[in-house]
């Protein structure tokens, strides 16, 4: 159990920024990766400087945050129908991103906050002139919903404008805009009659059925001929949405989704990795060995072999499945750190060498605090322990700890060494 729990962490890292669970996995990043790319090219942001976040959180949500942070919610990838439905709510996303919402939101903030001064202002002086406070009571309780029917008001034509340059992105994007359907249907269906008893005046976004009467509208005056994303990435996404509910969803739910009768690779992954989590490894391994005779070059089912093999102590096995990932999935950081674990944990003649470049490597393109942990692990009594712990302090936000290891690691270091530069640094950070 305990060598499950590390390997869990291996996905699961928590921000200490927004004090929200992310997910870390290279499988999803990678194809979310592909979907948003045409979309943010088509937005004049370059895919390269796109960062994608991916939230543990069961909401049907998605946001952008500067224009190139993206912010996907778990909920919404395994509820979402498809991968172009995926493309049309990131699409409608960076439709606020080059709309200037976000700005336009604070400026407008700003202006009904003046109002409702001016308002209350109103009230006092009414108060003040006539020596009788009910004359003006009512003008300062109606100053707060005056701004707020403001904002919301202006928040529903943002919305509406999100959906129409989302759709232009998509269709500049060459990919098919009657995916944003897909997405208001979804939502209709989820919402049921609700939005029927709610008073359209009253919440930030319009109603789903207007929003599916315009972009139907849209559509129809813009003809064409489009790519899908559904052709290209459809079984990709089905088994990037088997892996994230085999994580995350309960043993019950899982077997509901993908019963023992459904044999297709994206069940047989979702009930590998829940039989993993319950601690059947025997039938986690059977399973997942399945799957790498099914796709003998998919990285991602080797990465799971190697979990399960390492989790049933087999570490001569779970280090042939992580090298074969490595070896299909483009020396992957994430896996890159999940062999270097098996090392440290096997500690053979040569482990801990080879350990720690597989863990420098990693953090050249994409470092992380379980990295930097297994990095510790690999250094043993070296006085780089302690620079390596104090940059995992420092990820993790604790910037105690992490000035405590820095100073441990400058203390045995030599100077001149690049851990005791780099411990410098954390100690010197404001």
């Amino acid at each position: 159990m305990r060598k499950f729990l590390v390997i869990l962490c291996c996905m699961f890292v928590v921000s200490p920024l927004r004090g929200a669970t992310l997910i870390n996995d290279t499988e999803t990043e990678r194809l979310l990766a592909d979907l948003v790319s045409p979309i943010a090219s088509a937005a004049n942001i370059s895919p390269a400087r796109l960062k994608i976040h991916i939230v543990h959180d069961d909401d049907f949500n998605a946001f952008v945050s500067g224009g190139e942070d993206i912010y996907i919610y778990t909920g919404l990838l395994t509820q979402i129908k498809s991968p172009a439905a995926l493309q049309a709510v990131v699409a409608h996303e960076l439709g606020h991103t080059i709309g200037g919402h976000m700005a336009q939101m604070a400026d407008r903030m700003a202006a009904e906050m003046r109002r409702a001064l001016l308002i209350q202002a109103l009230g006092i002086g009414l108060m003040a002139a006539s020596g009788e406070p009910s004359l003006g009571a009512g003008v300062l309780a109606g100053a707060g919903g005056v701004a707020t029917q403001g904002m919301l008001s202006f928040s529903r034509d943002e919305e509406r404008m999100a959906d129409n340059l989302g759709l232009d992105l998509m269709r500049r994007a060459g990919q098919n805009p009657d995916a944003f359907v897909v997405v208001f249907e979804q939502m209709r269906d989820i919402t049921g009659a609700a939005e029927t008893k709610i008073n359209p005046n009253r919440i930030n976004h319009p109603l789903t059925a207007e929003r599916l009467k315009n972009v139907r509208e849209y559509i129809a005056a813009h003809p064409g001929k489009y790519n899908s994303a559904d052709t290209k990435y459809g079984k990709k996404y089905e088994l990037v949405r088997a892996k994230l509910v085999g994580y995350l969803d309960s043993p019950s739910r899982i077997a509901d989704l993908y019963p023992a009768s459904d044999t297709s690779d994206a069940a047989l992954y979702a009930r590998a990795i829940s039989d993993m989590r319950g601690g059947n490894l025997d039938a986690s391994i059977r399973q997942t060995q399945e799957l790498t005779r099914r796709q003998p070059k998919n990285a991602y089912f080797y990465e799971l072999l190697g979990d399960a093999e390492f989790a049933a102590g087999n570490y001569a096995a779970a280090v042939a499945a992580y090298d074969n990932a490595l070896k299909f999935g483009d020396a992957a950081p994430q896996i890159q750190t999940a062999l270097a674990l098996v090392l440290t944990d096997r500690a053979a003649a040569g482990d801990n060498d080879r350990a720690r470049e597989l863990c420098l490597r990693a953090n050249l393109t994409s470092p992380s605090p379980l990295t930097y942990w297994v990095l510790a692990r690999a250094y043993g009594d070296d006085g780089r322990a302690h620079w390596a712990m104090a940059e995992y302090y420092a990820m993790m936000g604790n910037d105690k700890k992490a000035r405590a290891y820095a100073k441990k690691a400058q203390k045995s270091l030599p100077h001149d060494s690049p851990e005791f530069i780099k411990s410098g640094d954390i100690l010197n950070k404001k």
